[in-house]
């Protein structure tokens, strides 16, 4: 009985180390994410560039809309003399497309049309900044600040270094997620991402 024992028990103490190793990494990315999230790095920069979110009808979502605020006032302070939105259409009987309700609702506050660009062909947050991408180089911008919820930062800034894009995160200072229910959503599906885009990362990787 005695030999059975030892293997089993090396065999649990090996699982057990296995889940307290994937706690602790699991716990590290989601702490890595929160940090990124909390850091303001706004400062000289060629562009602002707010990604998208929902937008119900001409009006932009709570989310949307503090996003673009934080843009404007960015663009207020001097950081940038260019606003790019980002964002396309909601669905197949959306009249605006995210960046037109973005535009509209910069314009309404002031904001020289020339000193807005838009996309409207994006549905992801990828596909922003590969439009955002095309757009500085059709414009020869080069550094930007991204402008999106505090929880959604890092994943937008590690999707900005794999197109090669120099940019630097301003989150929002406040996000409308704000119970720990919507908290906890936002911070999960970010984590989940985080290891989607290591997995991408690595296929590119073994392709080259």
């Amino acid at each position: 009985m005695k030999r059975k024992r030892g293997p089993m028990r090396r065999f649990f103490r090996c699982v057990v180390w296995l889940v307290l190793l994937l706690a602790i990494w699991l716990l590290g990315v989601a702490a890595w994410i929160v940090h990124v999230g909390n850091r303001d790095e706004a400062g000289p920069a060629d562009a602002i560039v707010v990604l998208g979110a929902a937008a119900y009808d001409a009006q932009p979502s709570p989310v949307f809309e503090a996003r673009i605020d934080h843009g404007l006032d960015l663009y207020r302070a001097g950081h940038a003399k260019t606003l790019i939105f980002t964002g396309g259409y909601g669905g197949a009987k959306a009249r605006f497309s995210e960046s037109q309700v973005a535009r509209r609702y910069a314009l309404r506050r002031d904001i020289p049309e020339s000193a807005i660009l838009i996309e409207s062909r994006s549905r992801t947050t990828l596909e922003n900044l590969v439009e955002t991408r095309r757009l500085l180089q059709d414009h020869r911008l080069h550094r930007v600040i991204i402008v999106s919820d505090p929880l959604h930062m890092a994943r937008a800034l590690r999707a900005s270094e794999r197109l090669g894009i120099d940019a630097l995160g301003s989150p929002t200072p406040s996000t409308r997620f704000r119970t720990f229910r919507t908290q906890r959503e936002f911070l999960l599906r970010e984590v989940y991402f985080f290891h989607r885009d290591l997995w991408d990362a690595a296929r590119e990787a073994i392709r080259r």
